[in-house]
């Protein structure tokens, strides 16, 4: 008689140039409705979407990104992968070099500074994950290095 029992499976990941392509072409929405459609605010059970505007690591030049993010109290606590991909995204990358940068929310732009969170702080953020993301716990193993939980803070305009 065969035995039946739960078998814990992998979550499925779209293959790479399906994820890219979509944010690309979420960019390109965001873009052409002028910043309209594309963003949103999270929700205690849903994350928001915002725009991230970063200044190059070896161009100089301004980049652009769609994440995924919550609010802890005043900060954005965003992660630092590609689709649960290899490899630090670029806008990470970034941040790390010139951790001043900007961010377009649904009720308009706010300079922040980045930061990855560590020890307690990161275990707590990442458990907020939990109630608005996937399953990141499940998706987590599927990388190599540990993903950075990255904090973004509010900082005075100039």
């Amino acid at each position: 008689m065969p035995v039946t029992g739960t078998r814990e499976q992998s979550p499925h990941l779209q293959p790479r140039w399906f994820v890219r392509s979509f944010w690309v072409a979420h960019r390109a929405l965001y873009r052409t409705t002028g910043g309209r459609v594309g963003l949103r605010r999270p929700t205690p059970t849903r994350w928001g979407m915002l725009r991230l505007r970063t200044i190059g690591r070896r161009t100089g030049e301004e980049r652009s990104a769609i994440l995924g993010y919550y609010e802890d109290g005043p900060n954005l606590v965003t992660l630092a992968m590609t689709g649960w991909a290899e490899g630090e995204p670029a806008w990470w990358l970034n941040l790390q070099a010139r951790p001043d940068a900007t961010v377009d929310l649904v009720d308009g732009p706010r300079k922040v500074r980045a930061r990855a969170a560590v020890g307690d702080e990161r275990k707590r953020l990442w458990a907020g994950w939990r109630d608005v993301g996937d399953d990141v716990d499940a998706y987590a193993p599927l990388r190599s290095s540990e993903t950075a939980v990255v904090v973004m803070e509010p900082r005075p305009s100039r």
